[in-house]
């Protein structure tokens, strides 16, 4: 018992410092192209956090464990639960950052457009997710139509987040890398060649990783008597995920709510899109009672979000519902 958990600290931390490597390299490959901050937090930094458990439920499905079934369960549990811990857990613990500073009344405000839009692809996206469970599995045409749809909606996304980039950086949103390129402080020079060759580094690692990491879980899970799937939708994404989101931690601290936010967003746009799109077609992509639940409470956590996108900005005590909601997802869930 206390191997496995000891696998699953070891490996996790190898993730994580993928995750930073890719993080850091696309923070500077941002910078060298002379984007705003709202692409290099909605897209380059949301994809470089959002790695982890990105790669947990592709190499579980395509060579996680002897057991196809454990494989399905964790593939399953870590695309639905990231998204869920993003819209509350991470929303309420960047808020509570901010209390000391801002108050309760006080307010958190991303640059609105990227923020709406963030939002309002996500919600599009996971509904059809979501519809995309009660389509029988072999119904695969079927099934195609949505997984096609969720990639032509993020690349539709991704198109219109370039867009806007040029008049935000014009209007002062330009991105600078808050760190020095990793490869550089061992004496590299930091050139589009070597952000390429550290962002390369990252993967190799953050496969590996994923590989050890899902292998623990099944074996945690079958000591424990708990599925993989519960454990994945709850486990995972915290732990994989939640690390990274001190970025948005600090980012907020520091004044820079639209990067904050847009760590967050832009994962959970990424998350909402690209990976169902793999769980529809290669998992049951069935519609059980704590997939729903979790489902469920994630759209009503970003519906929440988007309701309040004001002008001025996000009141923090909204913020902190979600975080509710989140504690409400682990009182059903655990309580069955």
């Amino acid at each position: 018992m206390t191997l496995l958990f000891l696998q699953l600290a070891l490996m996790l931390v190898v993730i994580l410092a993928a995750s930073e490597l890719f993080t850091n390299a696309l923070e500077h490959l941002g910078e060298r192209l002379g984007i705003s901050e709202g692409v290099t937090g909605s897209l380059f930094a949301a994809i470089g956090t959002a790695l982890p458990e990105t790669s947990v439920p592709i190499i579980a499905l395509m060579a996680g464990t002897a057991s196809q079934a454990v494989n399905e369960e964790i593939g399953v549990g870590a695309i639905l639960g990231a998204p869920l811990m993003l819209a509350t857990l991470s929303t309420c613990l960047m808020a509570i950052a901010a209390l000391k500073t801002r108050g309760l009344k006080g307010v958190v405000a991303p640059e609105r457009t990227g923020f709406t839009r963030d939002l309002n692809y996500f919600l599009c996206a996971f509904m059809i997710a979501a519809a995309a469970m009660f389509v029988p599995h072999h119904a695969w045409e079927v099934r195609a139509l949505f997984s096609v749809g969720l990639v032509g909606v993020y690349v539709t996304y991704v198109v219109q987040t370039f867009r806007a980039s040029a008049g935000l950086v014009e209007d002062g949103h330009g991105t600078e890398a808050p760190e020095r390129l990793m490869l550089a402080r061992v004496g590299l020079p930091t050139t589009l060649g070597v952000i390429v060759l550290q962002m390369f580094i990252a993967l190799v690692l953050l496969v590996g990783g994923a590989k050890g990491f899902i292998s623990g879980v099944e074996g945690v899970s079958k000591v424990l008597g708990v599925s993989a799937l519960l454990l994945s939708l709850i486990i995972i994404p915290i732990a994989t995920e939640l690390p990274e989101k001190v970025n948005s931690i600090i980012w907020v601290r520091r004044g820079k709510d639209t990067l904050a936010f847009g760590n967050i967003t832009g994962a959970m746009v990424f998350q909402g899109t690209l990976l169902p799109g793999i769980g529809i077609m290669l998992t049951p992509w069935a519609p059980r009672v704590e997939v729903l639940t979790g489902v469920f409470i994630t759209l009503a956590a970003a519906a929440w979000l988007r309701l309040n996108a004001r002008k001025g900005g996000i009141v923090l005590w909204a913020l902190l519902v979600n975080g509710g909601l989140y504690v409400l997802y682990l009182l059903l869930t655990l309580g069955r």
